[in-house]
């Protein structure tokens, strides 16, 4: 395998990720799966609630019976029975007649809504003054209401959030099918790299992407196997990544992905076996030296070493790529409730061919959210601590004006 360059557009890069095969699933106990996506439908095999069930404190009675009540002129009924949350009550109601009950218990046959104690005086001798109406169905859970029976409660991909767990808990599914979370090996590369407990002398850095990327990783369930700093040697990283891909599904190595002299990455690929190298350069910016290899269902990522290229790569395009193998449901499209509306603080020029991947901070002007841009060289860690997050401008576009609409990716 020679050296090459051969820049990739953006979603021809993303289409080669979409190829890679979904990870096997796995069952796990109920409380192991948050945050997990499920591998299979969630079809209810029962009405959830499974009965008609009251929503208030109060007494269940036929509305009809309640239609014209007012301060001035109330409606009577006679309580003929007070219903206990863990009772399934016999007696039907009839016109005239009324239940006591509380939240969650069963409505008795007849009654058809629930009337608030607030809105109710108790006259003694089993009577009731109501001085407030309500309409059929009002007050009342229904039954299947919440999930139908043969009703999919939950479809294949969907992330399991603790709200959706709640849902799976109402259903009794204590076990569960999810699909496996990949195993991520993070390595950096780069006789100037030293570990964080060093006083590097000039010319050295501390080691940044094995910390950031690490817990980005994790924070998407991930597995972070740490394989340390690798030294600018084509054997060296050769082992590295043969040690790696025993145990892991997935490699990053930062550094070592661009073209020159001592960019050893590319070529300590190529002794790897049966691997395949399917990009080499990206047409985004910040990232345009990213490598993506493939061997089967493992996969090695070769990232930018300066840090804010690479976390930007992790953002826009390793993570989703971690979501696609776990089943996510098209993981490559930023989620609604991860972008925010804002206006453009100034002009901003791009390249022709290449989407850019601008930093921004967000500020606000009377009823408007500004995005103001965030300028700095791809090694400083400050743009990233100061922005809040990404707007893209596309490959066919030139730049973006002021006052232009753009979509912010929060962090």
């Amino acid at each position: 395998m020679e050296d090459f360059f051969d820049v990739l557009k953006l979603k021809d890069f993303i289409s080669i990720l979409k190829q890679m095969p979904v990870l096997e699933s796995e069952e796990v106990g109920l409380e192991n799966s948050g945050w997990r996506n499920l591998a299979k439908d969630i079809v209810s095999d029962e009405d959830l609630p499974g009965t008609n069930r009251s929503s208030m404190d109060g007494y269940a009675v036929i509305s009809r019976d309640t239609f014209g009540a007012g301060e001035a002129n109330p409606a009577y009924l006679e309580v003929i029975s007070n219903v206990s949350i863990q009772e399934s009550p016999q007696v039907k109601l009839d016109q005239g007649l009324c239940a006591g009950i509380v939240t969650g218990a069963t409505l008795p046959p007849g009654a058809d809504s629930v009337v608030m104690v607030e809105h109710v005086h108790d006259m003694g001798q089993g009577t009731i003054e109501v001085r407030k109406p309500v309409a059929p169905w009002e007050n009342v859970m229904l039954r299947g209401e919440d999930i139908g029976k043969g009703e999919i409660a939950l479809s294949t991909g969907q992330i399991i959030t603790p709200r959706r767990m709640g849902i799976l808990a109402a259903l009794g599914m204590n076990r569960l099918e999810v699909f496996k979370k990949p195993n991520v090996a993070i390595m950096s590369t780069g006789d100037e790299i030293v570990d964080i407990s060093e006083n590097p002398a000039p010319g050295y850095i501390r080691d940044v992407n094995t910390y950031t990327l690490g817990q980005m990783v994790r924070d998407k369930g991930c597995a972070a196997d740490i394989s340390g700093i690798i030294p600018d040697n084509e054997k060296a990283l050769e082992n590295a990544f043969n040690k790696a891909l025993e145990k892991n599904d997935i490699v990053l190595v930062t550094g070592g992905s661009s073209v020159g002299v001592r960019d050893f990455t590319i070529k300590a690929m190529s002794r790897i076996k049966n691997l395949e190298v399917l990009a080499h350069g990206l047409a985004i910016s910040p990232g345009k030296p990213t490598i993506f290899a493939r061997r089967g269902k493992q996969c090695i990522w070769g990232l930018p070493g300066q840090v804010t290229s690479a976390q930007v790569v992790m953002l826009v395009l390793v993570i989703p790529f971690l979501g696609h193998l776990q089943g996510e449901n098209d993981p490559f499209t930023t989620k609604e409730e991860f972008q925010l509306r804002a206006r453009l603080s100034r002009n901003l020029a791009s390249r022709y061919g290449r989407a850019d991947y601008v930093r921004v901070r967000l500020e606000k002007s009377g009823d408007r959210i500004i995005a103001v841009p965030v300028p700095g060289k791809s090694g400083l860690l400050k743009t990233l601590l100061d922005a809040h997050g990404l707007i893209m401008i596309p490959e066919n576009s030139e730049g973006l004006s002021k006052d232009d609409q753009v979509l912010v990716r929060l962090f």
